[in-house]
């Protein structure tokens, strides 16, 4: 089991591009994966510099309908003519954040073209519930929200008639592989809380211990006081190794690099991660 980020936010690699967005690159061993596609073409980039073949992935995940991790498909499917797109029904609703008291303007769901996305629209499959693909890969599909770790932002899209509705980010999905050194579980934003991702992989997986958590964990928002119980949260479920990405947010990092020392892993773009 190994996994090299495509592209993230950070990177200390010479050469290898970083842009707000995610995109990770997992070979299991028997299946390769896609998970997210960043913002833009940079982690296509980014994998021929890393030595990806992206032509052999088996199979991408999109974690959920925003431009950061959805960007790079159209060129993504130019370049892999086999590999099926698991994208849940509800990603594709034009959502905006809501800022300062206000919806913004600028529309932070999915960039694709209507040409882009009818070039992708046969390669989709849309998941609603959890996908079992293999009995060691589930897509949860909607990811259900643990009462007391609700999301730390909000987001609105607008109706036929031009009414502003809000996200409930039930487009929000984790991938959750079962590998021999435990589950490793991604998650692109946890726009319905991290804490909610990791519950929802130890339910798909029961008895199962969590070996790695991946995760944009979208805390740089968050309270002082929500930063501290998540952290706690996480070390009395005794996560074997926390690795927060993206939109964790750099105080957040900080606090769990303190919090969990070696066994928190700063995640970057250009970094490959094996021998778990």
């Amino acid at each position: 089991m190994e996994f090299q980020i495509l592209v993230e936010n950070k990177t200390e690699t010479e050469g290898v591009l970083a842009e707000h967005g995610l995109s990770i690159y997992i070979d299991t061993g028997t299946v390769k994966i896609l998970f997210d596609a960043g913002a833009s073409d940079a982690f296509a980039m980014n994998a021929d510099r890393m030595k990806v073949d992206l032509s052999e992935v088996d199979m991408a995940v999109v974690s959920h309908g925003h431009y950061d991790h959805t960007g790079g498909f159209p060129l993504f499917c130019r370049r892999n003519h086999k590999a099926p797109i698991y994208i849940h029904k509800n990603a594709f609703r034009e959502s905006h954040g809501f800022e300062d008291g206000k919806i913004e303007d600028e529309m932070c769901g999915i960039r694709w073209t209507e040409e882009q996305r009818n070039g992708i629209a046969g390669r989709m499959v849309l998941t609603d519930g959890p996908l079992k693909i293999t009995d060691d890969i589930i897509i949860s599909g909607t990811v259900p929200m643990v009462e007391g770790f609700e999301p730390t932002e909000k987001f609105y899209y607008f109706s036929a008639n031009g009414a502003p509705v809000f996200d409930d980010m039930s487009h929000e999905q984790i991938l959750v592989i079962r590998a021999p050194e435990g589950l490793f579980v991604f998650s692109g934003c946890s726009h319905r809380g991290v804490i909610s991702a990791l519950m929802e992989a130890r339910r798909l997986f029961p008895g199962e211990k969590v070996a790695c958590l991946v995760s944009g964990m979208h805390l740089y928002k968050a309270s002082d006081e929500t930063r501290a119980e998540v952290i706690e949260t996480l070390k009395a479920e005794e996560v074997q190794l926390i690795m927060p990405v993206h939109c964790t947010g750099m105080k957040a990092i900080f606090e769990l690099k303190q919090a969990f020392g070696d066994r928190c892993l700063i995640g970057m773009a250009g970094e490959v991660y094996r021998d778990f």
